[in-house]
């Protein structure tokens, strides 16, 4: 029998409407661990249907780490403006400027990664593994699995996420789709570090005070 009591405990840990999950429950025949699979299943191929729609609302979001040394600003668009407005759209946003800071991403996704900078990238990892003394035939096969790691590092949706590093950026924004009930996607982003870029000039701290009292 299902019960109200299960209905509730399985819409707190699903965030699924009431009568998904009691539709659900009955499906398992009351177990609560496979209902849950049984909505994370249908959640993610609902996600997947509206991944093609257009999200044009949402929000910009900024991120600064606590000394001011890192600051993020991340675009995440949605569908409807009361879509943006909605509490676990704000938290991954937050989530995601969060990881930005983190975990340095270059680009969004494999798209975005300059043709030359991945034959480049290619053109090393084969000089490694010739460098190795790796055979000639298995080369190419290395050189494969290592630009997939390259990937994985530059690439956003394809880091672990830093709260949860079991799962990648891509599987979050997946089951945010299917837990809001909109296409989600994280469209641009900047990250600051400070002095990035700057050729720090060693100098002696005491030599350094001495010129700015004209000493």
């Amino acid at each position: 029998m299902i019960t109200a009591e299960m209905v509730k405990e399985l819409r707190e840990r699903t965030g699924a409407g009431m009568m998904d999950c009691k539709k659900a429950l009955a499906d398992a025949n009351g177990n609560m661990e496979k209902a849950i699979e049984l909505l994370r299943e249908k959640g993610l191929a609902a996600a997947a249907k509206k991944a093609g729609r257009i999200a044009a609302e949402g929000l910009v979001d900024a991120y600064i780490h606590g000394d001011g040394r890192i600051g993020v600003l991340v675009e995440v668009n949605i569908e409807t403006d009361f879509a943006a407005k909605n509490e676990d759209f704000k938290a991954f946003v937050k989530d995601i400027a969060m990881h930005i800071a983190a975990s340095k991403p270059e680009y969004i996704s494999r798209d975005e990664v300059p043709a030359e900078k991945v034959e480049k990238e290619k053109e090393i990892l084969r000089a490694q593994a010739l460098n190795e003394g790796k055979p000639e035939k298995i080369v190419d096969k290395m050189v494969e699995g290592r630009i997939d790691k390259f990937y994985k590092e530059i690439c956003l949706l394809e880091q672990p996420f830093i709260k949860d590093p079991d799962k990648t950026i891509q599987q979050l924004l997946t089951e945010k789709i299917a837990l809001i009930g909109e296409n989600i996607n994280i469209r641009r982003f900047v990250r600051f570090e400070r002095g990035e870029g700057i050729e720090k000039k060693e100098e002696n701290f005491a030599e350094e005070v001495m010129k700015q009292i004209g000493g």
